[in-house]
């Protein structure tokens, strides 16, 4: 595994042990590589991460052995990484670390992190999102194509609607990923609400493309809006994260004009830094806006007094909310009706 090494990153030194642990057999990349990554995009990372409770998806074996989330901020971090106590739906609550200098991420790499999940709220705001985060997932039967033509009708969506902005990005996957910098003045309930007017309104658009059916049953070969990823203690891969795929993608931001051009596989672990060496980190503007969701919720008011479009189901592990539908599977309340 070769002997430890101590990386300088940005006023730190980080000890780095068996930097020659093999992370991902087909491309050959080890733990040093995955460091010296994350040192080279920083700024990046640390920008997408900074002052945020932040779960770590740890892979100590490599991308290919046994892998956790780690929500709780880990033993024996360093005194200079602030955490934040969050609480989840459970009613149960932890201290989560909040990554304030680059080396913090450096660190978490050393334990075998090779993704980070922020919250979309800051350490001095931890019931109010400052995102609002739209994850457009393909589903069977459709690509990263659909998902980039769907992201460009949400473009649209996003600025008649309160002339939002939103900030695109690779999901790492087939997905693509847009960030909405916002005010901190609404909870997880209210921003999930606009998420979900984000839903109807593409799906009203574009209804043989996009959808927000929860149920798989129902989704179709269609991009799903995933608006869930609003609720409290669900997080989307950071920006600049490597995904736990064998050739060792990274979640890429991109420029408008690159999406549907550029695509997924275009970014990893060995092609990212150059990038960023070039254009340094084309989403550094985002923390200088911060928009409004009233045009969404108000939109989401219509949705429900003119048409009825009322709430819909929380993923199953969360508990019954107020005014949330049956949580059942249609197909299964079709059978239970007719029994």
């Amino acid at each position: 595994m070769g002997d430890a090494v101590q990386l300088e990153v940005a006023g730190r030194t980080v000890r780095l042990s068996s930097p020659d642990k093999v992370f991902f057999p087909e491309r050959g990349f080890t733990k040093l590589d995955l460091a010296q990554y994350y040192a080279s995009v920083g700024p990046g990372i640390l920008r997408a991460l900074r002052d945020r409770p932040t779960t770590l998806q740890r892979y100590p074996d490599g991308v290919g052995g046994e892998w956790f989330y780690q929500k709780r901020a880990p033993k024996g971090m360093p005194d200079w990484i602030p955490t934040a106590h969050i609480t989840f739906p459970s009613g149960r609550s932890a201290d989560e670390m909040c990554p304030t200098e680059e080396a913090a991420v450096v660190w978490a790499a050393q334990y075998g992190t090779l993704t980070f999940h922020p919250w979309p709220v800051r350490r001095t705001h931890v019931d109010h999102p400052d995102e609002l985060r739209i994850d457009l997932d393909p589903q069977p039967g459709t690509d990263y194509g659909d998902a980039a033509r769907a992201a460009h009708e949400l473009r649209a969506v996003l600025d008649e609607f309160g002339g939002l902005r939103g900030w695109p990005k690779t999901s790492g996957g087939r997905g693509l990923h847009v960030f909405v910098p916002i005010e901190p003045r609404w909870t997880f309930t209210q921003v999930r609400r606009a998420a979900i007017a984000v839903g109807r309104e593409m799906e009203r658009r574009m209804p043989d493309q996009v959808t927000i059916k929860w149920w798989k049953e129902e989704r179709g070969e269609r991009i799903f809006l995933d608006y869930n990823q609003t609720a409290r203690d669900r997080t989307i891969a950071s920006a600049y994260s490597v995904r736990p795929r064998p050739h060792a993608p990274v979640s890429a931001p991109l420029r408008w004009e690159e999406v549907g051009v550029a695509h997924p596989r275009d970014f990893d672990l060995a092609t990212m830094p150059a990038r960023f060496a070039e254009l340094g980190d084309v989403h550094a503007d985002m923390d200088d806006h911060a928009y409004s969701l009233d045009a969404l919720l108000e939109l989401a008011r219509r949705d429900e007094h003119e048409h009825g479009l009322g709430d819909l189901p929380y993923p199953p592990e969360y508990p019954k909310m107020p005014g949330e539908p049956k949580r059942v599977q249609p197909s299964r309340a079709r059978r239970e009706e007719t029994s």
